[in-house]
Parts: C-alpha cells; structure tokens; sequence
C-alpha cells in the first residue's frame, strides 16, 4: 500500500461529560469507538490500525476495549501522554495511514475522573519537616512544591500573572470575563458536563482556587470519552458521496515537546511548545490564524487561555488582553473561541480532551453543531496541552465533495 497525502477523519464521537457512576473506563471507551464506527460508515473490521489513550488507568487500555468492540489481530498502541494523550493517539493512527501501513484506523482517549481533586505533581505523601532532593527529579527540580505549587491550578495561575506582569492589561475581571463567555457558550452544548450560564460575579465571588483563578474558572475533572476513524484520501475516494461529504480534513497534524532552552526549570513554560507546534501547523497546512473560523484551545484554566490566544499567534504577540476585549472570542466574533464551552465547562476527562476538542471543531465544519453552529465554518483549529511537556495542534478544513 501506497503512503497516502491526504488523511481524513470520517468518523468522530465523544460521550457526554460528566459523572458516570454505572460505568467504567471500558464501558465508556467502547460507547464512544462504537459511535464513531457508526458515525462514519464502517466496523471495526475495517480497522488496520487502533490507538488507546488513557492516563490514570493500569495500562492496556486498548486491549480490554479490543474485548468489547472487536478483536481482529491489528496492532494496538497504549499511549499516555498526559493531557495530550487523546491527540497523541489520534497523530498515532494518522502516522500509520501516511506511512502507508493501512488505509483505516482508529483512535479513542478516554478517563474516569470525577472526584479526583487536585490533580498535582510530584510525590507529597512523602513530605516531612524537612526536605532532601534525591533521584533524577530530585535533581532537576529541588524547589517544585517548595517555591509555587505543584498543583495544576497554581500552575497556570502563576502562568497568566507571569504574562500580565511581562505585558499588562491583565487583572482579575479579565480572567473572570473568560470564564463568563465560556460558560454562557456551555449553554448551548448538551454533552458538556456543566451547562449553566454564570454572571461575572458569580464567578469572581466564587471560591478562589488559586489567585487569579476561582472555581469556576478551573477545568472541570469528569468522566469520558471521544473517538475518532481515519481514513486516507484514496481510500476515501472507493466510499459513498455522503462518507465523503461529511469527511473532514486533516490538513496539519502536529505533536511537540520542550525545545532545549536556558530557563527557569520551576515554572513550566506552556508557551514555547505551543508556539513551535502552532507554526508548524501553519506551515503544513498552508493556512493562517486569519483563516481560522473557529479553535478549541486547552483552557484548563482562564488564565491558560489568554496566554493561549498569543501562542497561537491569534493575536500580535503581547496582544492577547485587546484580542479579547475587542469580542473575538465569543460566538459572534470573528475568532470564535471555545465554542463547546471549553473545558471549564465541557469539562476535562484528561486523555479524551485532545478528540474531544477536535470533535467540536468537526461538529462544525460538518454544519452539524445546532444551535451553536458557526455559520460558514470551513476551518479550525484544535489545541492541547499536557504538562510533562506535550503540545499537539491540528488543523481541520471542511471536505471538498
């Protein structure tokens, strides 16, 4: 078999956020490949190859689903890849399609996370009055914890102030304002776990997580799961006109991680793998930030979006405060962000939110999102990130056919 130019998603679905106490990661998992293999037109023997992702699981993931949805003697791929885990399995079926190692393939992220809490690195179990670094990571970050926080919410906390403090225009109502425009989107997505529209003081008198972000400006942990068919452009091409029409395209698909760089090694830098990954994206796909229609970008946090809208050069750099006040982000701007709801509402099963938001994307280059529907999209963006670090872009066009 021939390696294909053109890889194409023909089949997506994603579960509904939330809580699923009657369910496992395998019932989850296998509700979502189902819905994409009917989604697309096809069976899982069809499938030449099948990417799983899931974090916080024993492993082998994708064999016990294999068990539920069908075992046929492909290769299957384990992947973990912190939040970017569901775009890395994705880029893993597409990588098989384009090597020419098959002409279909299939990808699922999928988590039970509802309840987990904080989710923080390192091992704090182990604290005591004092302190002393030891092992690799011991070695390379003695401080994390110590200085900061090495929970999530402090995290990209300190991120967002860092970018305010380097830039200005930045302060608390901004932050929240985020939140209230992602909330009032959640309205109109009925598979996102929280769908309840909230006032600008609602949110900034909420319970402060980690300054500048209160709860409602957080990701919201829950269980889920989102699946994904590709298939190649020749192998499109032998399917029926609707397969066809409703295909989307992948016009970049891109995974990167921290460059080299002299830096501060406490903080983790979000920025500069996002940047690498967006312009390569754009590179590839030969498309810009001007052409995007809309992009669903990893908001685990209020203050990760703004500093996102710069990574991804939606605005001039250092512009990212006067791209969101000018309304570009909402629904009816020109650059509409976070449609879905993003993940303070859609909520953030961690290895399903890279398909999950891609599935967004496709929903409305499809004309298929309802209600929330951006007229006319033709492309999008979709963004992830994962702190270890992982960064995968993927830029998605409306078929031809």
């Amino acid at each position: 078999m021939s390696a294909s130019d053109e890889v194409f998603i023909l089949g997506i679905n994603m579960t509904k956020f939330g809580k699923h106490f009657d369910k496992d990661v395998v019932d989850l998992g296998a509700e979502a490949i189902m819905a994409a293999l009917a989604d697309g037109g096809v069976t899982m023997a069809d499938m030449g190859i099948f990417a799983a992702g899931n974090l916080l699981g024993s492993g082998g993931i994708g064999q016990q689903l294999q068990k539920q949805v069908g075992q046929t003697g492909i290769p299957v791929f384990n992947v973990s890849n912190a939040c970017a885990t569901g775009a890395t399995a994705l880029r893993t079926a597409i990588m098989a399609i384009k090597a020419g190692e098959c002409d279909m393939g299939l990808a699922v992220g999928v988590e039970k996370l509802a309840g987990a809490g904080l989710l923080a690195g390192g091992d704090r179990a182990a604290d005591g009055d004092s302190w002393t670094p030891q092992g690799r990571y011991g070695a390379v970050g003695p401080i994390d914890g110590r200085v900061g926080t090495a929970t999530m919410p402090g995290v990209f906390a300190q991120i967002g102030m860092e970018y305010g403090h380097r830039y200005g225009g930045v302060d608390f109502e901004l932050f929240a304002r985020i939140s209230e425009k992602n909330h009032s989107h959640s309205t109109l997505n009925p598979l996102a776990a929280y769908t309840k529209a909230m006032s600008l003081e609602q949110i900034m008198g909420d319970m402060m997580i980690a300054y500048p972000n209160t709860r409602p400006m957080c990701s919201a942990n829950c269980d889920g799961a989102a699946a994904a068919v590709v298939v190649s452009g020749a192998k499109l091409k032998t399917l029926s006109l609707e397969q066809q029409r409703r295909a989307v395209k992948v016009s970049a698909s891109i995974l990167t991680s921290d460059p080299y760089e002299e830096a501060c090694q406490v903080l983790p830098n979000v920025n500069t793998l996002t940047r690498n990954a967006a312009r390569q994206a754009y590179e590839a796909s030969g498309v810009g930030p001007d052409d995007l229609d809309l992009v669903e970008l990893h908001d685990c946090f209020a203050t990760a979006e703004l500093v996102h809208y710069d990574n991804l050069m939606l605005c001039e750099e250092g512009g990212a405060a006067d791209f969101f006040n000018s309304g570009a982000t909402w629904r009816t701007g020109s650059t509409p962000v976070n449609v879905s709801g993003g993940l303070q509402s859609k909520g953030h099963p961690i290895s399903a939110t890279g398909i999950a938001n891609i599935w967004e994307v496709c929903h409305h280059l499809r004309g298929e999102a309802g209600p929330r529907q951006i007229e006319g999209a033709k492309v999008g963006l979709a963004h992830v990130i994962g702190l270890g670090s992982a960064c995968g872009v993927h830029v998605l066009e409306k078929s031809a056919a």
